[in-house]
């Protein structure tokens, strides 16, 4: 396989992953698991539903848990007049053709390497729409700083793996990455580039392709002002023999330990 991106930037990129064939199963497996989601949110009760206020990062964005699933929540984008699912997480298990992926040596080879380990389990997945138009911007931020909540300090244990079920570019939202930004530790969400931080680096690519890079990396994204869409199915790799992430069960004194603001070290 050919990879972009080297172990030392933090990140592997792996166009032509799947085919086009590939890339129309997986896209249809997502919009059977996101239908099936749907459905069971139309049961909700709007009082459990949380909405962002003014002060948040995503004011009028909506956080919802799936009635008789609370394993899976949906994240929904801030415009209610077409109400549109930003994200939904996790989602392999609410279809065989993206569970059947999790074992797949093109994901999990990439994954074992930027870890350092032999083998690699499942911890969690998620899948980012950014529908056409719609779609709203991810701000600089580490996947580590959700995880910690959960993992405590492990959560810079895992890797994702992006699957483009689109092509990507920088009109429809296409991710961008702070390149060896993972060895720099935990920062704060919104913190822009530092001083002495390599460029950033835009990943353009075709759909089939997968982008590995590590909870740490720094990263973001654009809204999308496109006509498409940018779809992105994530698997998120830990060492193996590890539980998958259970999101009802917060880390134990995670307070205590969370992540110091650069600005205070």
């Amino acid at each position: 396989m050919h990879y972009m991106g080297a172990a030392v930037d933090g990140y592997l990129v792996a166009p032509g992953t799947f085919d086009v064939a590939e890339v129309q199963t997986l896209r249809a497996g997502v919009d059977s698991a996101v239908a099936r989601a749907v459905a069971l949110a139309v049961a909700a009760d709007p009082e459990e539903i949380t909405v962002y206020g003014p002060g948040h990062r995503f004011p009028g964005h909506r956080l919802q848990t799936i009635p008789g699933d609370p394993d899976t929540s949906i994240h929904w984008e801030s415009d209610r007049s077409r109400p549109t699912v930003r994200n939904l997480r996790p989602i392999t298990h609410l279809d065989p053709r993206l569970d059947a992926r999790w074992a797949d040596p093109r994901l999990t080879g990439p994954a074992a390497r930027l870890l350092g380990v032999p083998e690699v389990a499942p911890l969690t997945s998620k899948i980012s729409l950014k529908r056409a138009r719609v779609g709203s911007e991810f701000i600089w931020h580490q996947d580590y700083t959700f995880l910690h909540r959960f993992l405590g300090p492990t959560a810079e244990e895992a890797v994702a793996a992006m699957v483009l079920l689109d092509d990507a570019d920088s009109d429809n939202g296409a991710l961008t990455l702070l390149p060896g930004s993972h060895l720099g530790g935990p920062r704060p969400d919104d913190e822009p580039p530092r001083p002495g931080d390599a460029d950033p680096v835009t990943i353009e690519a075709q759909a089939g392709t997968v982008v590995f890079f590590p909870t740490l990396m720094v990263h973001r994204s654009d809204p999308n002002r496109s006509d498409r869409d940018r779809r992105a199915l994530f698997y998120l790799y830990q060492p193996a023999g590890r539980p998958h992430l259970d999101e009802r069960q917060p880390y134990e004194a995670a307070e205590s330990r969370a992540p110091v603001p650069a600005e205070a070290g």
